[in-house]
């Protein structure tokens, strides 16, 4: 029976690593990037600082 509840525990350490992991990975494919911008569009050109 010990061998089946350390089974569990890390089939959940693991969840939770991987739940983090990708938390963490949207967090940093959603922020905005730091310092100057350049954009070239339609409009003309845009240089902001930020």
């Amino acid at each position: 029976m010990p061998a089946n509840r350390n089974v569990l525990y890390l089939v959940i350490g693991g969840l939770i690593l991987i739940v983090g992991l990708l938390g963490y990975k949207l967090h940093e494919a959603n922020r905005q990037p730091e310092g100057l911008q350049i954009n070239v569009g339609p409009d003309g050109l845009k240089i902001q600082n930020k």
